[in-house]
């Protein structure tokens, strides 16, 4: 296969991981939700733990919701405290965290740069940085926690698998959306800085970065419009959508290839599925030019940021 020739990840054919325990955020809806489903069901051993501050939608089925396998967390991911607390808690039900979905993340909020506000004093007004402190910040503190669990486990197993939501404009940034996108390009950077050093602890992280899917954070709706019917004007006009369910596949495939996912990035539209990191590796010398490439090697060998491990 060519590192950016695009496959179907099958849900029905997925029969691993088992016998294990994954915590998502952001599991009570959408991507998380759909993730949280498909890891239950594919094994009769398999324990969800879902950080959120909502319980699971109406629409989630009591299968997963009664399933003595299966707790709910209420947490704000912004809050150190309370996402500490929310693994101690699934470590002390379930034993250990063998995989964990780093999903939580909101839209664009706002107009950040272009329309002004101005303060009590009339001068220009403190940004809002709630884009940043969920979708960058609260899942590096997720990545902390998860690396700790994982290194400190005391069943006598080694490693574990984490799969972080990045998106589409984790790689190509939406001119509408530039700190979701920054944050998102944040995601991938940390999977890229993390991934050497997280193999020698038989620790696998990668990142799934969905096109437009279908979750309530999509804007641009008209008034009054659900969210399918959004989707086939949107197809119509020939535009890729994904399904939630798609995305949930991707991830659930990555926690299932153990250490043979560490540093994969998985753009999927439309349902389909690639590599991209694989592709960015691949191609290092067209992009960069080959006195580029050449000095990075060299540069490569300094011992300016060594492995930490």
């Amino acid at each position: 296969m060519a590192a950016t020739e695009a496959f179907t990840v099958n849900k029905n054919d997925l029969r691993s991981p088992t016998n294990c325990t994954s915590l998502i955020t952001g599991g009570s809806s959408g991507i998380g939700l759909q993730t949280a489903i498909l890891l239950h069901s594919i094994c009769p051993n398999n324990n969800i733990i879902v950080l959120d501050r909502n319980p699971p939608v109406p629409s989630a089925p009591s299968a997963l919701t009664s399933s003595p396998r299966f707790l709910l967390q209420k947490c704000d991911l912004t809050s150190w405290r309370d996402q500490r607390a929310a693994f101690e808690a699934g470590i002390a039900k379930f034993g250990a965290i063998d995989n964990v979905f780093v999903n939580a993340g909101i839209a664009e909020y706002k107009d950040q740069f272009f329309k002004d506000e101005m303060d009590a004093q009339g001068k220009l007004a403190e940004p809002d940085r709630r884009v940043i402190e969920i979708d960058m910040n609260a899942a590096n503190d997720t990545v902390k926690l998860a690396l700790y669990h994982m290194r400190h486990r005391k069943d006598g197993k080694k490693g574990g698998s984490i799969v972080m939501t990045a998106s589409l404009a984790g790689y190509l940034a939406s001119a509408g959306a530039p700190l979701y996108s920054a944050a998102k390009h944040g995601i991938v950077g940390l999977m890229r800085a993390l991934k050497n050093d997280t193999a020698t602890l038989d620790i696998a992280i990668s990142v799934v970065a969905p096109g437009i899917t279908l979750t309530e954070i999509i804007s641009g709706r008209n008034a009054g419009e659900s969210l399918p019917d959004w989707a086939k004007r949107m197809r119509a006009a020939g535009v890729p959508i994904n399904d939630p369910a798609e995305i949930a596949a991707s991830v659930v495939w990555l926690f299932g290839q153990g250490l043979k996912a560490n540093g994969k990035g998985l753009l999927v539209q439309a349902g389909r599925t690639a590599d991209l990191e694989a592709g960015i590796a691949r191609t290092r010398g067209t992009w960069m030019g080959k006195e580029m490439l050449e000095l990075f090697r060299g540069g490569r060998k300094a011992p300016l940021f060594p492995n930490k491990l």
